[in-house]
C-alpha cells in the first residue's frame, strides 16, 4: 500500500523542498497544504489541500487520512502543540522542522502520551537543528568521555528560504538566553560574542554569534557528559551580522519585541537578500566541534557540511527521517529532539544518498 504524508506548510520554502525530497527517494503520495488556493502541482504524486491550521476539524480529518504528518508551517515561536496532539489521538507518526525553545519545551512534554500511543515523533529536524544535531552524535560517538560542544551555522543570503526565516531570526533576538556553560546553566544575550570560525571554501574566516537554538539545551540532555554547548549563527554578507548585532543590542527592546517591528525587518531583510543573493548565493555551512577524553588524551573531532542551499539541505534533513519513517527502518515511540532518535549509521546512509559530504578532522589539544 502506498504511503501517505502531509506536509503542513508544504508550499513554503522548506516545506516544498521537504515534499521534493519524498517524492525522489520515496514511493508516497504526497499532500501539501497552504492558506490560498492553488492550480495544480503537475506531478501525479503530489496533491494540494486548502488548509489552515485554524481550521481544527478540517485538520483533523487530513491527519487522521494519512500515515505521516511533517509540520513545516513556523514560525514556531507562535505555535502550539495541536497538530502534535492531533497526531497521537489518531496514532500517526510526526515530524517537524521546528527551531526554538519554547516550543521544542511544549512538544517534549508530549513523549508519554506518544509512547502510549506507539508513535514516533521527532521534532527539530532540517538543517539546523537537524542535520547539525545528528553531526554532534556522529562527533561524540568518537569519545570516551565527550566534554565540550561547540556549534557554528553560517547562511548565505535568505538561504533560499522565505520571509517566515527571517521572522525567525529577529524573533530570536527578543530575550537573553540559558546555555550549558561549564556545567551549569547561564545567561547569554543574543547575538552577542562574536567568534571569527574557519569554515570551509568557499567561506573561509567568518563571524557567529551566540544565537538560541533548541540543541542549546537538547544536547546537554542527550549526552549528559557534557559540560559546555556553544551554539553560535553568522550570515554572509558580514554586514548583515552588524545590522542583526544592531537590532539585538541598539534597538529598543519594546521595539523588537512588537509583531510589527518584527514583521517590517523580516521584509525589509528579505529585500535586502534579494539583491545580495545574486553575490553572496544561499548556501549554509555547519561546523560541529567536540572536544574530550578519548583514552588518556584530550582531543578535538571537527566535522563539516557544505551546501549550496539552505532550504534545500534542509529538506533533505527531514526527508531523509521521513523515508527512514515509511520504510519502517526507524521506529522510536515517544517524542524525540533527532539527536535522540536517529542512529548514526543510517544518518550516514541517508546523506550519502542525497550527496551530501560531511568532512572530518582530529586535532590534538
Amino acid at each position: 500500500m502506498t504511503e501517505r504524508v502531509l506536509i503542513l506548510g508544504g508550499r513554503g520554502r522548506i516545506g516544498s523542498s521537504v515534499a521534493q525530497d519524498l517524492l525522489v527517494h520515496t514511493q508516497a503520495q504526497v499532500t501539501i497544504t497552504g492558506r490560498t488556493p492553488n492550480y495544480g502541482t503537475g506531478d501525479r504524486r503530489l496533491q494540494f489541500l486548502l488548509l489552515d491550521l485554524a481550521d481544527v476539524e478540517k485538520l483533523r480529518k487530513a491527519i487522521a487520512s494519512t500515515d505521516l504528518v511533517i509540520h513545516c508551517a513556523g514560525p514556531f515561536h507562535y505555535r502550539d502543540t495541536n497538530v502534535l496532539e492531533i497526531c497521537i489521538e489518531h496514532g500517526v507518526n510526526y515530524l517537524d522542522v521546528s527551531d526554538h525553545r519554547s516550543y521544542t519545551s511544549k512538544a517534549l512534554s508530549y513523549n508519554d502520551a506518544a509512547v502510549s500511543a506507539g508513535i514516533t515523533a521527532i521534532i527539530n529536524t532540517g538543517i539546523f537543528p537537524g542535520i547539525s544535531n545528528s553531526m554532534v552524535r556522529q562527533g561524540v560517538e568518537q569519545f570516551d568521555t565527550p566534554e565540550k560542544i561547540h556549534l557554528s551555522y553560517l547562511v548565505s543570503g535568505s538561504g533560499g528560504a522565505g520571509v517566515t526565516v527571517m521572522r525567525t531570526t529577529f524573533l530570536g533576538l527578543q530575550q537573553p538566553f540559558d546555555a550549558w556553560i561549564d556545567s551549569q546553566w547561564q545567561t547569554v544575550k543574543p547575538y552577542s560574542l562574536r567568534e571569527n570560525i574557519d569554515f570551509p571554501s568557499p567561506y573561509g574566516s567568518s563571524g557567529v554569534y551566540w544565537f538560541d537554538m533548541p540543541e542549546t539545551f537538547t544536547l546537554p540532555h542527550a549526552f549528559p557528559s557534557v559540560k559546555t554547548v556553544i551554539t553560535k549563527f553568522g550570515s554572509v554578507p558580514d554586514f548583515y551580522n552588524h545590522l542583526t548585532w544592531m537590532a539585538a543590542h541598539i534597538f529598543p527592546k519594546q521595539l523588537i519585541q512588537q509583531k510589527g517591528a518584527i514583521e517590517f525587518l523580516a521584509h525589509v531583510s528579505h529585500l535586502m537578500t534579494d539583491v545580495t543573493n545574486r553575490f553572496s548565493g544561499i548556501g549554509v555551512a555547519v561546523r560541529s566541534e567536540i572536544t574530550g577524553y578519548k583514552g588518556d588524551k584530550t582531543a578535538t573531532f571537527c566535522s563539516t557540511l557544505v551546501h549550496e542551499n539552505t532550504a534545500l539541505a534542509s529538506g533533505c534533513g527531514t526527508g531523509s527521517i521521513a523515508q527512514l519513517l515509511l520504510n519502517g527502518t526507524l521506529k522510536k515511540p515517544g517524542v524525540s529532539p533527532v539527536e535522540e532518535a536517529l542512529p548514526t549509521d543510517l544518518f550516514e546512509q541517508t546523506m550519502q544518498s542525497r550527496g551530501i559530504k560531511i568532512n572530518s578532522e582530529w586535532s590534538d589539544v
